[in-house]
Parts: structure tokens; C-alpha cells; sequence
């Protein structure tokens, strides 16, 4: 069983960073690739960046390219989404994901392990 917690959300202005992280449970995290989701209120959960096991590999959504960046450190077992320049449609409950089958990102339905969240709210 793999636990997922994320902190680090809150109330922010656009054009301000915060960075988020994802505390892991599980031996063998450093196998497994993670990722980051976030779903605003009345709109579908969205892949937000992931991971591969080694870090070697980083993938994102169209809409947080060249803000976002995606970090781990596998031997404290943390996932890290670092944003910036943000923007109110940033705005959204984040999700950290596990998946413990595969090292590398294969895609949302790969994610076996969610954490319940952390709230981003940027205001304009």
C-alpha cells in the first residue's frame, strides 16, 4: 500500500510562485513513476507533470509548460511540483499520483495511488 500526501497549497497572486510537495509511503518508491493532476471546480481533472522513477524523464500539460517544473528525491521519498508565473486558471485542487507498476510515465490510467489534495487559489 502506497500513501500520498501533498502540502503546500494555499492563497497566492498572480504572477507568484509556490511550490508543492508530495510526501510517499511504500519501499519501493524510488521504482515507482509519479505524477501531479488538479482539477478546478466544474472542469475534469487535468494531467498537470510526471515523472520518471530516475527523474531522468519529465513530461507536462500544454498549459503549464515552461512554468511548472516536476522534482523528486528518492531518498526522502518526495515529488515536488514547483510553480510559477501563476495564473488565476491555475487555480485548482492538486493531486499527487503513484504508479507503482511502471517506471515510467504510460499515462492517467496507469496511476494506481492518489493523494487527497491540496488546494492552489491564485487571484488576479
Amino acid at each position: 500500500q502506497v500513501q500520498l500526501v501533498e502540502s503546500g497549497g494555499g492563497l497566492v497572486q498572480a504572477g507568484d510562485s509556490l511550490r508543492l510537495s508530495c510526501a510517499a509511503s511504500g519501499r519501493t518508491f524510488s521504482t515507482y513513476a509519479m505524477a501531479w493532476f488538479r482539477q478546478a471546480p466544474g472542469k475534469e481533472r487535468e494531467f498537470v507533470a510526471a515523472i520518471n522513477w530516475s527523474g531522468g524523464n519529465t513530461y507536462y500539460g500544454d498549459s503549464v509548460k515552461g512554468r511548472f517544473t516536476i522534482s523528486r528525491d528518492n531518498a526522502k521519498k518526495m515529488v515536488y511540483l514547483q510553480m510559477s508565473s501563476l495564473k488565476p486558471e491555475d487555480t485548482a485542487v492538486y493531486y499527487c499520483a503513484a504508479d507503482a507498476d511502471y517506471r515510467d510515465y504510460i499515462g492517467v490510467r496507469g496511476m494506481d495511488y492518489w493523494g487527497k489534495g491540496t488546494l492552489v487559489t491564485v487571484s488576479s
